[in-house]
């Protein structure tokens, strides 16, 4: 899943942005509010984790404007605001669950895992040749037999299956499921589609290479 972390405090960002990733997300993150909302404007996430105390536009003003542009994505709402006002007005705005600082990280997990749920459309699971795909449960069978994917792979996984048939140049690779702190060399990506590649191809899938192009997913063998 892609999420945007939205928080200012560096050492908590750091934070949530390395739980968030080992669970194997593709995660960006933003330390303002103009910057999250220029990348939800543009960009699309499955969930946003949105620190309400921003040193520019406010955390709800973000929220407000996310959800004028109609926009389906799940929003965890952080706050050392203990107000009941403030959750009111959070939850009115659209979020969908909010935490108070300090919290823990077991319970941060616990409400992403929640929210990603919430929100993980009915395609999420996937029959494909001799594949099975549980995206919300992070599991793939080929023949039955379980297959273990790197986190980078399932992010590639995803969006492959988000866009069958579609040519995905390496760019656009790179900036849908990679932090933008995080340079990945045109190499790096071929080795990561080559090793998701020889993990399901007994399955009867493809991942062909375009020459000059980038790389496209037919989902079925000829």
């Amino acid at each position: 899943m892609r999420i945007l972390v939205v928080e200012d405090d560096s050492l908590l960002a750091d934070g949530l942005v390395s739980v968030l990733s080992r669970a194997g997300h593709a995660v960006e993150h933003a330390a303002s509010g103009r910057l999250a909302d220029s990348l939800l404007e543009r960009e699309s996430y499955d969930l946003v984790v949105l620190d309400v105390g921003l040193p520019d536009i406010d955390g709800f003003e973000v929220l407000r404007r996310l959800r004028a542009r109609r926009s389906s994505a799940g929003v965890l709402v952080l706050t050392a605001r203990d107000a009941v006002d403030d959750r009111v007005r959070g939850l009115d705005l659209g979020a969908n669950d909010y935490l108070t600082k300090p919290f823990s990280v077991t319970e941060f997990e616990a409400r992403v895992r929640a929210l990603l749920r919430r929100n993980v459309p009915h395609a999420a699971r996937w029959s494909i040749a001799g594949m099975d795909v549980d995206i919300a449960a992070k599991r793939v069978r080929v023949h039955d037999k379980p297959v273990e994917l790197t986190p980078r792979e399932w992010a590639l996984l995803e969006l492959f299956l988000q866009r069958p048939g579609y040519v995905l140049s390496k760019s656009q690779i790179a900036e849908s499921l990679f932090s933008f702190d995080d340079q990945l060399s045109p190499n790096a990506i071929e080795v990561h589609v080559s090793r998701l590649r020889s993990k399901i191809g007994a399955a009867g899938v493809h991942i062909r290479t375009v020459r000059g192009f980038g790389y496209l997913w037919d989902g079925a063998d000829e």
